[in-house]
């Protein structure tokens, strides 16, 4: 059944049978209905449940950036010199975008067998065309984070950049690919009824999220298992670690799954970063964290094939490709 969410320059044909305008709807159509929004309880931050923070400008943030993709594949993360006013105008602008009448947006639907377009569309589906001066230059400021970022969690398992050539120097961005996804989840009559973006985890590397001061995002958190919400700090933005990089740590780093609730007063809006590897690339453990009597855990894939499984399996797209104990040492590893 659909999410409640409204997502910009994505996969949908005009007059499609789910998309209804949300601004006058009353009470979640059964069609919209979500029957596992309470599936395990979901708890607001505190203490051990508040998701960590971590200051890109500290000197321990490689130490710091490891343990917490390894203990929660979730943090929120300060001094990584993105500027207020920057995330203010792309505000601005995003709002601007979804406030457009339906039959605005509409012109900007996706075509069958394109990337881009705008409306409601499986989760997989990403997108790299955008419109705007402030996107584009959001998009530059994110390159150089995701790049600093992915480094840190390389350096955090003691690789270099010699141990991975595609991800170039450090603090460089190399030939990573990235794409950008806005997503709109407005008022919902019926919040416990609904869901903005199912369960799921991320088929990247990372992704880099803004959300704006509405809250909405909630992860997963095991024994027992619980929804942990994610709160919306000032200024400071969201990493969640992909499953590629689950794969290329060779199950170190923990991808985590989450969520997107939506709210019963509160617009919320969101801005996804999503970072992987060159298209060419085929990513598996590194050959330096895989122990001589183990073997790499997973066989290596591109950034496309595992769209491709993720499309089919979703949340099972991992486990398909997980080798048996008796296969490891038979696969190369990325180098």
């Amino acid at each position: 059944m659909p999410s409640v969410s409204d997502e910009s320059f994505r996969t949908l044909r005009p007059h499609h049978p789910h998309h209804f305008e949300f601004e006058s709807v009353r009470e979640v159509p059964d069609s919209h209905a979500w029957p596992d929004v309470h599936d395990h309880p979901s708890v607001e931050p505190s203490g051990p449940d508040s998701v960590p923070v971590v200051d890109l400008a500290s000197p321990d943030a490689v130490l710091r950036v490891g343990r917490v993709c390894e203990e929660w594949g979730v943090f929120q993360v300060t001094g990584h010199g993105v500027s207020s006013d920057l995330l203010d105008r792309l505000e601005s602008q995003i709002r601007r975008l979804f406030s457009l009448p339906t039959h605005q947006k509409f012109k900007a639907a996706r075509s069958p067998g394109n990337i881009s377009g705008y409306g409601l569309a499986p989760i997989s589906s990403f997108f790299s065309k955008l419109m705007c001066d402030v996107i584009e230059e959001y998009k530059e400021v994110m390159k150089e984070l995701a790049g600093r970022l992915m480094h840190l969690m390389l350096l955090s398992l003691g690789l270099t950049e010699e141990d991975i050539s595609w991800a170039g120097p450090v603090r460089d961005t190399g030939d990573l690919s990235a794409v950008l996804q806005l997503n709109s989840y407005p008022v919902c009559p019926e919040p416990d009824r609904a869901m903005g973006l199912a369960a799921h985890t991320d088929s990247s590397l990372l992704t880099v999220l803004y959300q704006s001061s509405t809250s909405g995002l909630q992860v997963l958190r095991p024994e027992p298992a619980r929804w942990v919400t994610v709160p919306p700090l000032p200024g400071a933005l969201v990493v969640n670690v992909g499953d590629l990089s689950h794969i290329l740590s060779n199950g170190q780093f923990r991808s985590v799954l989450h969520r997107a609730v939506v709210n019963r007063t509160r617009h919320r809006l969101s801005v996804a970063y999503i970072c992987g590897p060159p298209a060419h690339v085929k990513v598996s453990p590194v050959e330096k964290l895989v122990g001589p009597s183990e073997g790499p855990a997973y066989r290596a894939v591109t950034w496309s094939e595992y769209l491709g499984l993720k499309g089919k399996l979703f949340n099972k797209a991992l486990a398909s490709i997980k080798l048996p104990r008796e296969e490891w040492g038979d696969c190369p590893c990325s180098n």
